[in-house]
């Protein structure tokens, strides 16, 4: 009988809620119209559409008029920074920390052949962004600061309240990127600050394809711009026939992410204690990068010296596991947050992401760990045979 698979990849996408499965089917095979269409179906499925964003407004803590659908965070995050840009000319400069997704990072960077100035604020090598580096380069003339709510690759939680305290005294907009906290870690939308917010349903327990930008504020003249055309969905933000069965998948899952947040959290913190201790009691110098710091509780950025990652994670068939972010995977360099930490490019390329979540078991972490070790002590041991 063979292995079974072990999911350790839950920062990349997670498993779709039974009960979210459960929402959406009806809107593949029965109620299948357009919310657009002003017939009686068009005018059920725009119900639909209004009642999940209602939902996930309320387990985020604010209005439904702020929330508008995208395909998933990605988009989200390019929209919000195209479009403020697009929209304001006075202030020319963004400002982002050294360990952004890579869908915020290339749309700042991508401004810089429009004449915008783009800074990177650094983080310190436990993860967590430099504040008084922050302090020197948001000035008068920055538009917009975007700070993570939590990394996806190394699961450090950052001071997001801080960071907007600082741009709102110099007049910039912030935006949180904050994918990784959803259904991960209890917190409030207002409490954090930002003006501007992005998630993916997938990342959740809801279904890819979808996720939202919170709008909570326009700060003076600064407004979103649509950047593309053609449609007047989301108030014209947004244009494009909306997928239904997607949005009410995310409704569903928003749902689930206030009622079992608080003891599911606790319950994969300790599945990630186990299987950290595990994998450092091994020796050969594993480690686990910004282990003082908080993080998220499912999320192990482990560093195996000596063990190239995408041969760790070959060699362990039966585990699923990242190198860094799934979104940069395939990629040749190493990842841009691991070296913002201070990893030399031969520790980067020997560190691997684990992310548990809410289908995870101490069981699985248990021979998830020592399918892990296996694979290390004969990778190491080959290393010495070959020498």
């Amino acid at each position: 009988m063979a292995n079974p698979i072990i999911y350790f990849d839950n920062n990349a996408t997670t498993k779709c809620a039974p009960e979210v499965i459960d929402a959406m089917l009806p809107f593949f095979a029965e109620q299948y119209a357009n919310p657009a269409s002003p017939h009686i179906l068009g005018r059920q499925a725009s119900r639909a559409v209004a009642l999940a964003r209602e939902c996930i407004a309320e387990s985020l803590a604010c209005d439904a008029s702020c929330v508008y659908f995208t395909s998933g965070a990605t988009e989200a995050n390019n929209l919000l920074i195209l479009g403020l840009t697009n929209s304001v000319s006075s202030r020319r400069k963004i400002v982002a920390s050294a360990i952004e997704h890579k869908s915020v990072l290339g749309p700042c960077e991508a401004l810089t052949e429009s004449g915008f100035e783009f800074a990177t604020i650094p983080v310190r090598n436990n993860g967590i962004i430099d504040l008084d580096v922050a302090r020197q380069i948001i000035d008068e003339r920055t538009l917009l600061v975007s700070v993570q709510g939590a990394n996806n690759e190394i699961g450090t939680i950052q001071p997001v309240r801080l960071v907007a305290d600082i741009a709102h005294e110099k007049g910039a907009a912030v935006h949180c990127d904050a994918a990784q906290l959803l259904g991960k870690v209890p917190f409030s939308i207002d409490e954090m600050g930002a003006d501007y917010f992005t998630f993916s349903a997938h990342k959740a327990y809801g279904p890819k394809g979808v996720g939202v930008l919170v709008v909570r504020r326009n700060i003076g003249s600064m407004s979103l711009a649509p950047v593309i055309f053609g449609g007047g969905q989301e108030n014209g933000l947004r244009p494009g026939t909306l997928n239904v069965p997607a949005v009410v998948g995310m409704g569903a899952a928003s749902r689930l992410w206030t009622a079992q947040m608080g003891e599911e959290a606790a319950r994969i913190l300790s599945l990630r204690i186990l299987l950290e201790d595990s994998l450092v009691s091994i020796g050969y110098g594993v480690r686990v990068l910004a282990s003082d710091s908080p993080r998220l509780p499912g999320t192990a950025s482990v560093v195996f010296p000596g063990v190239p990652a995408d041969v760790l994670i070959s060699r362990t068939a039966t585990v699923c596991m990242s190198v860094g972010s799934a979104c940069t995977s395939g990629a040749v360099a190493p990842s841009h947050a691991l070296l913002a930490l201070g990893l030399s490019r031969d520790e980067a390329y020997s560190t691997v992401r684990l992310s548990l979540g809410r289908y995870n078991t101490a069981d699985e972490v248990r021979m998830g760990a020592e399918a892990i070790s296996e694979t290390v002590r004969d990778v190491i041991g080959d290393s010495k045979v070959s020498v």
